[in-house]
Parts: structure tokens; C-alpha cells; sequence
């Protein structure tokens, strides 16, 4: 049960409230922002909520138990609150938010509703809506690893150990055509294009890596025509440079043939089927519980 203060318990008791709420942002880099539905900044605990961000609280649901709650909001994008390329370069990621009711006449009575963790952003028209996920969310995470056939590290990390800046698994190339989400590039090189098509690709220098959805030869010798995985958040330019990576199924076989890493290998291809409890003497099938080929 939350305490309430004298002053916030006459408020409630009101025919008309002078209630609004507020949003307390916290980035993992300890960046805080505030944002109110209110007409006016409300200062409390430290924090400016700002009004001008158009800020609104959306559809909330709630459940008993550990299930975890979801709220909505939306609000504009601009320079002084969330910004576009900040949101695509990834920087709100497990951002915390605090939900707040406040007495706008008395903003030092406010009362903590809920914390919850930024989820899905979508953005779009200037504005994005984001999901906001209470913190029972947080018992769905994976903690540790799972018991699976493929592996379950990265292609590159430390976890992996392949060098991809060795042996021709990264390439250099120019982005010579854009047709609609294909890429037409060309100065990769002969590459196999069965690697690369689950590969990530960078355009520009600085820019950050996205999945591949598809590679095929393009019309012209030497070009190659590359889909993306998703929308880019960045408009390529004609001319520029673009990076490919190669990629990986997480299969035993590709790391074994494909990058001579079977020692670092984070799967466990070797566990028994789920045919296993099946084994049974049967004429026309095997029941064995052995692996299948990965």
C-alpha cells in the first residue's frame, strides 16, 4: 500500500483534482530526463519535468500476481527531449523509467505509481509511442544458458574467438546504386555468397552493423545486390563505403567447416534427440535418440 501525505489524501478528496503525471527517464549512462502531461514544467526530487515534449500516458494494463503490467506513451521528438538518431544509435536501451502522480500545486507531494523499463520504440511523423514494462518483466530475461544445439555466442566476441578481420570474413566495398531496400555494391571481391547472407553490413564508415536478409550476384560483373534485414535509420549515400561481415547459423558444421573453431563452440550438438524417449524397436524408423545433423 502506498503512503500518502495529509496534503495529497485533501487533494484526492477534491471534487476536482489538480492531479498530472510524470515520467522520470534514466539512460544506463545516469542521463535523467523528465517529462510531464501537465501544461507547465513541474520541478520535484531533483528533476525539471518538462511540458513542452507532449508527453501523454497511454493504454495500461495491470495484472495480479507476478505477471508483468504494461503502460504506453507518446510523445514528440525533438532536440530538447528524445531525439531520432539518439533512439536508433541505441542509447535509451534498458532505459528505467519512474511513473509519478503529482498535485501541480504542491509537486513536493508526488507519489511514486510504478517503475518500469523502456521497451519497444516507435517512431514515425515526428512523434513515437514506447512501451514501458514493469519490472516482473524482468523475470522473463535469460539468466545464464540455455541447453541448446546451437550456439549461443556471437560470431566474433570473445566468446567465439574467430578473428573476423582475418581471413577475408570482413569486406570493403562501394555502394554504387540504392533500389528501394537493395543495396547494389560492388569492390567486394569473390566472396562466397552463401556466408555473407546472414552477414551484417555497415554503410559509411561510422555507421553501425545490420542483419542482411539476402545476398544475390547483381547484373552487372563484380556487383552484388544485398537486401537488408530491417529499415535503415540511415540514408545511404551513392559513392560511400560500405562494410560486410560474414555470418554464421550457429550450426556445428558451419563452425567446424566454415571457420575451423569447433573448439570454441557454444552449443551442445551432441544432446540426445527428442525422439529419445521414443526408443522403441520399430521396423521402418529409428528411434535411437541420437542427434540430429546440425
Amino acid at each position: 500500500m502506498r503512503a500518502l501525505s495529509e496534503a495529497m489524501r485533501s487533494a484526492l478528496a477534491q471534487p476536482a483534482t489538480t492531479l498530472a503525471s510524470a515520467w522520470r527517464l534514466t539512460r544506463r549512462d545516469g542521463t535523467v530526463f523528465g517529462f510531464t502531461d501537465h501544461d507547465e514544467d513541474i520541478a520535484f526530487g531533483g528533476t525539471v519535468f518538462s511540458a513542452a515534449t507532449g508527453w501523454t500516458a497511454g493504454e495500461t494494463e495491470g495484472a495480479l500476481g507476478l505477471a508483468a503490467g504494461t503502460h504506453g506513451v507518446e510523445g514528440a521528438l525533438s532536440s530538447v527531449a528524445l531525439r531520432e538518431e539518439d533512439i536508433a544509435a541505441g542509447l535509451f536501451d534498458g532505459a528505467s523509467v519512474e511513473i509519478f502522480r503529482v498535485d501541480w500545486q504542491r509537486p513536493e507531494d508526488a507519489v511514486l505509481m510504478e517503475r518500469c523499463d523502456l521497451g519497444e520504440v516507435t517512431r514515425g511523423g515526428g512523434g513515437f509511442s514506447a512501451e514501458l514494462r514493469g519490472i516482473a518483466a524482468r523475470l522473463d530475461r535469460q539468466h545464464g544458458r540455455y541447453y541448446r544445439r546451437r550456439c549461443d555466442a556471437v560470431l566474433g566476441d570473445r566468446r567465439c574467438g574467430v578473428d573476423l578481420s582475418a581471413g577475408g570474413w570482413t569486406r570493403t566495398g562501394r555502394l554504387v546504386a540504392v533500389d528501394g531496400e537493395v543495396l547494389v555494391i560492388e569492390g567486394l571481391g569473390a566472396l562466397d555468397v552463401v556466408a555473407f547472407e546472414r552477414g551484417r553490413i555497415a554503410l559509411g564508415a561510422a555507421s553501425e552493423f545490420q542483419p542482411v536478409r539476402g545476398i544475390r550476384t547483381g547484373a552487372e560483373a563484380g556487383t552484388l545486390r544485398i537486401a537488408l534485414g530491417r529499415p535503415t535509420d540511415v540514408s545511404p549515400d551513392v559513392g560511400s563505403a560500405v562494410r560486410l561481415k560474414v555470418g554464421c547459423d550457429r550450426s556445428f558444421r558451419t563452425c567446424r567447416e566454415r571457420f575451423a573453431n569447433s573448439a570454441n563452440f557454444r552449443g551442445f550438438p551432441h544432446l540426445p534427440g527428442s525422439d529419445a524417449a521414443l526408443g522403441v524397436a520399430k521396423r521402418d524408423a529409428l528411434h535411437d535418440g541420437s542427434p540430429v545433423v546440425a
